[in-house]
């Protein structure tokens, strides 16, 4: 009978192998579609892509770092570091070759990447896959609110990788490390994000050593061990950090950004997550705290670190939560799994027999069609144009800035922050802005002097003379647009739902006074 099963098996091999998705790849394809088919213009819903594009493009024309400004009219030009260049660069050679929809369809795929390999990381150290199928759900869905077209994905995408090999020499693997000063190579020229590998191999080597002090001899020698390994692994990543073209000034730009108190207090993606909001987040922590409060599993002093670590970055800043649910995932998973198997006889004998044939279906099956077949569909819809990413038309001043290509508009521009992006991909260098989302750059020099301008604070006039601006394009819905409204100095030429676009009474200006005299008058439709 025994052989028969195993022949009847043999004979299911080849066609499930084909035909029949893993878990795995079931969360690799399902991430995918929900990225192209119902996010799609979601990935495009911040500017910055705009300008990481143009910065490419610029790199791969001059075969230069730019270490200046380009794209404001502030002289002299600002300092800038380009941190996120050879992200930049992959961007541009995509848009060259396959527009913004391949842009969208690139980090969708990185992503979806991400998502895969954070499943295959949990079942890697549990065999309880509803539980894992759960929490990379809760992960994905907390991490899903950072899901941008934009050079963090690769960041998530190699804190996932980097987790993993640290956790797989924590448990007696001497030759996962190998893989990591090459992966800081390229996440230091990829994304200002490589700074959290650097401060997870501090965690571990800071937890190893308390080990060496405090436990038994046996365990004490091999904690050891991997203090000196995981110290020369760091002192080898942060020489590795400087190969860049800013050399060693790269370790200060991150801190640099955090400790800057103005753009931490003020820049959106930086500030605390907003509970009201529908966050998932919200449900992910609670679950971690449950998790902590119910199981009796204990948690080493690496795991406990890097709970404070990550609990106190994703409650300071919303922008680190995709990264609290990519490194806690697997804390949560260890600390759930004590619950699980405390619960009733009864539900946890269905539970286990629900999770027992699902692991013997995912042990049979591995096909890798699905995947592939998607892969080829996605390129094959991208290239017939039945799928198509813009920026999003209600968001950002597409039809504003259509206006001002066509009638020129002399003199310096006051532009809304989230506008300058937009307006650098689409009409640079016609056209340079105030602002844009760099906001590390602009510091609070140029950013406070925005910001009473836009909130129309006493002495926003002595500061648009001061920077000697003749136009404005801003929100339609904004305090500086009514107020602009009520100024006779400054005259409304265009106007829609989203962008107007204000002149100054100057001579330079005449003819586009003359001929668009009433639009203050008329928002556009």
């Amino acid at each position: 009978m025994a052989k028969d099963s195993d022949t009847a098996s043999g004979r299911m091999r080849w066609p499930s192998v084909l035909l029949f998705p893993s878990t795995a790849n079931i969360v690799f394809v399902s991430t995918l579609c929900v990225l192209i088919f119902s996010l799609g213009n979601s990935l495009l819903s911040d500017g910055d892509t705009g300008y990481h594009i143009r910065t490419g493009e610029l790199i791969a024309q001059t075969w230069r770092i730019p270490y200046d400004d380009p794209y404001s009219y502030h002289y002299p030009p600002l300092k800038w570091t380009a941190h996120e260049w050879l992200s930049e660069l992959i961007m541009a050679t995509i848009v060259r070759g396959f527009g913004l929809t391949g842009v969208v369809v690139f980090f969708a795929f990185i992503l979806a990447t991400g998502q895969w390999l954070l499943y295959r990381v949990l079942r890697t150290k549990s065999d309880n896959t509803l539980l894992c199928i759960f929490v990379t759900l809760l992960a994905s869905a907390t991490s899903s609110t950072h899901w941008l077209a934009r050079p963090h994905a690769f960041s998530l995408l190699f804190t996932v990788i980097w987790c993993h090999c640290l956790d797989r020499f924590q448990s007696g693997n001497e030759h996962a490390l190998k893989l990591l000063p090459v992966l800081m190579l390229l996440w230091v020229n990829l994304h200002g994000g490589y700074f959290i590998g650097l401060l997870l191999v501090m965690i571990y080597l800071t937890g190893n050593f308390f080990y060496s002090l405090t436990e038994a001899p046996d365990v004490s020698q091999k904690s050891f061990r991997n203090v000196k390994v995981l110290s020369l692994l760091l002192f080898v990543c942060v020489c590795v950090c400087m190969v860049n073209p800013y050399g060693p000034k790269i370790l200060w730009f991150p801190i640099h950004i955090t400790s800057d108190r103005f753009v931490m207090d003020r820049v959106t993606e930086f500030l605390s997550p907003n509970f009201h909001d529908a966050l998932p987040f919200k449900y992910m922590l609670l679950a971690l705290v449950s998790a902590l409060a119910l199981s009796r599993s204990a948690l080493n002093l690496i795991d406990c670190s890097l709970i404070i670590l990550l609990s106190y970055m994703s409650l300071y800043s919303v922008r680190h939560v995709s990264l609290f649910a990519i490194i806690l995932a697997p804390v949560l998973l260890k600390t759930a799994s004590g619950i699980v198997d405390r619960m009733p006889k009864p539900i946890l004998e269905f539970y286990r027999i629900r999770n027992r044939n699902l692991n013997a279906i995912d042990a049979e099956v591995n096909g890798y069609v699905w995947p592939v077949s998607i892969a080829a569909v996605l390129a094959a819809l991208a290239a017939s144009g039945s799928i198509m990413y813009q920026f999003d038309e209600k968001v950002f001043p597409v039809a504003a800035v259509e206006f001002f290509k066509r009638e020129p508009i002399a003199g310096n521009m006051f532009n809304n922050d989230e506008f300058g992006d937009y307006i650098i991909f689409t009409a640079w260098p016609a056209y340079r802005v105030y602002i844009d989302g760099r906001s590390d750059m602009y510091g609070e020099k140029y950013g406070g002097d925005y910001l009473k301008i836009a909130d129309v604070q006493p002495g926003w006039k002595e500061i648009l003379k001061k920077y000697g601006v003749s136009w404005i394009i801003f929100n339609t819905q904004s305090p500086l647009t009514a107020a602009l409204h009520d100024q006779i100095d400054w005259q409304a030429i265009y106007s829609d739902p989203v962008a107007t676009i204000f002149v100054k009474n100057a001579p330079e200006h005449a003819l586009l006074l003359a001929k668009y005299p009433a639009v203050n008058l008329v928002i556009k439709q």
